[in-house]
C-alpha cells in the first residue's frame, strides 16, 4: 500500500506554495517586525485568503473547503516555510472550524486573524498569547470551555520576545465570564488541542526546510582555501544529520494528522511525538544553520535570523519537547507522572 497525500492537498499545498514564494519577502517578513506598518502582512494575508488556505478546515456550507487535518499539516508547512507573519496555526486549525458566521467572514477574507491560549486556566491563570497585542480575536479556554473574546475585552500587557513579529501579551488577568461560548464539549476542546498543536509542528518543519535551503545555497558559494565550504566533510556531515531530522519529523506530522482525522485511539500520541520530532529538528537546525554561516548568521541584516527566531519561540509554544515525551511517555504507560 502506498501512502501519501491526495490530490486535494497536494493542489491546495502547491497553491499555497507558489503564492508565498513570491508575495512573503522578508522585506514582508520584516514589515510585521516593531517598526513596520504591518501593511505588507496585511496584504499577505489577504492574498493567502484568495486560495481559500484561510477556510481549509471549514465546511463548504460555509464557505470554507471542507478539508480535513490531512490537507492542513502540507498547507502550514508551506506557510511555515514562507516565515509569514501572524497566527496561522491559531487561525487556521484552531479558530476557523469554531466561529459563528458573524467572525467567520472577516476570517476567511484574510481581514481577521484570531489568537488562541488553550492553556488551562485553572493550572496556569497568567499565561503568554502568542500574537495578542495585534490579533483583534483571541480564544481562551476557561472552565474546560473555549470561549472567543474581543482583545478589548482582556487584560493583556505586551511582552519582548526573541521573534519580534509574535506580537505577544501576557493574559494579566483571566476573565471570569464573558466572551462567546464556541464549545464546551471536552472532546471538541481536546481536538482543538491537537490541531494547534499539529499546525505548529508543520510551521516548525516548514521554517527548517527554508533555513536548510538557506545555508545549503550559501555553503555552495562561500569559498575558503579555494572551494565551497560546503565541500568539507564536517559541513556535510552537520547539514545532514539537520535534514535527517526534519525527514523524521514530517512523516511523523503527517501519521499524526491522519490519526487525528480518523479518531484513532493513538491520535493524541501521535500529535504529541509530532510536536517533539519538529521542535527538537528546528533547533538543530537552527544551530547548525547559523554554526555553517559563521559570524553573518548573527547579523540582524540577514534572513536566516527572521526564521531561526521564529522557530525557538515556536518550539515551546503549545507545549515544549520535553513536556509531549513526557505526556507520550505517560500515553505509553512507561510513566505515571
Amino acid at each position: 500500500m502506498r501512502f501519501g497525500l491526495d490530490e486535494t492537498a497536494l493542489a491546495l499545498r502547491d497553491a499555497a506554495a507558489g503564492l508565498l514564494a513570491s508575495e512573503v519577502t522578508p522585506a514582508v517578513i520584516r514589515d510585521g517586525w516593531p517598526g513596520g506598518t504591518g501593511k505588507l502582512v496585511s496584504a499577505a494575508w489577504q492574498q493567502l485568503a484568495g486560495v481559500g488556505a484561510l477556510g481549509a478546515l471549514v465546511p463548504e456550507e460555509r464557505d470554507g473547503l471542507g478539508l480535513d487535518e490531512n490537507s492542513l499539516v502540507p498547507l502550514l508547512e508551506e506557510v511555515g516555510r514562507s516565515g509569514l507573519p501572524g497566527p496561522a496555526a491559531e487561525t487556521i486549525a484552531v479558530a476557523a472550524p469554531l466561529l459563528a458566521e458573524n467572525h467567520l467572514a472577516g476570517l476567511l477574507a484574510g481581514e481577521v486573524t484570531v489568537a488562541a491560549q488553550l492553556t488551562d486556566g485553572s493550572l496556569v491563570p497568567h499565561c503568554l498569547v502568542q500574537h495578542g497585542a495585534t490579533a483583534p480575536l483571541i480564544v481562551l479556554r476557561a472552565g474546560g470551555a473555549l470561549r472567543l473574546y474581543e482583545r478589548g475585552e482582556l487584560e493583556l500587557e505586551p511582552v519582548t520576545t526573541v521573534d519580534g513579529s509574535l506580537a505577544a501579551a501576557r493574559l494579566a488577568r483571566r476573565p471570569a465570564a464573558g466572551g462567546t461560548l464556541l464549545s464546551d464539549d471536552p472532546a471538541v476542546v481536546e481536538a482543538a488541542w491537537r490541531r494547534g498543536v499539529l499546525a505548529t509542528s508543520a510551521l516548525l518543519i516548514g521554517l527548517s526546510s527554508r533555513m536548510l535551503d538557506l545555508t545549503v545555497g550559501y555553503v555552495k558559494q562561500r569559498e575558503q582555501y579555494g572551494v565551497p565550504i560546503g565541500s568539507f566533510q564536517a559541513v556535510k556531515h552537520a547539514l545532514a544529520n539537520a535534514l535527517v531530522a526534519v525527514e523524521f519529523a514530517r512523516p511523523l506530522a503527517l501519521a499524526a494528522a491522519w490519526y487525528q482525522t480518523a479518531g484513532a485511539e493513538d491520535a493524541a500520541a501521535y500529535v504529541s511525538a509530532a510536536k517533539a520530532a519538529a521542535s527538537d529538528a528546528a533547533a538543530l537546525v537552527a544551530r547548525t544553520a547559523i554554526q555553517c554561516h559563521g559570524a553573518i548568521g548573527f547579523t540582524i541584516e540577514y534572513e536566516l535570523h527572521l526564521y531561526a527566531k521564529r522557530a525557538w519561540a515556536l518550539i515551546p509554544a503549545w507545549g515544549s519537547p520535553d513536556w509531549h515525551r513526557g505526556r507520550l511517555a505517560t500515553l505509553l504507560g512507561v510513566s505515571d507522572d
